[in-house]
């Protein structure tokens, strides 16, 4: 193989790199604390439907 001769190795992946690091002007912006505090209430939210649902009605 000749020395100037490119693989594509590090070169193929220059675009999605350049791809995923743009921002988007449109994109909805979140603070990460708002998505922790969405997930920990949902499984809050899933845990009493399930208690709630379990339990005999006497």
């Amino acid at each position: 193989m000749d020395k100037g001769q490119n693989t594509g190795g590090l070169m193929s992946s220059a675009g999605l790199v350049r791809y995923f690091d743009a921002e988007d002007s449109n994109a909805i912006l979140l603070n990460p604390k708002t998505i922790i505090a969405s997930g920990v209430l949902l499984g809050i939210l899933v845990q009493l439907l399930t208690w709630v649902a379990v339990t005999p009605v006497a």
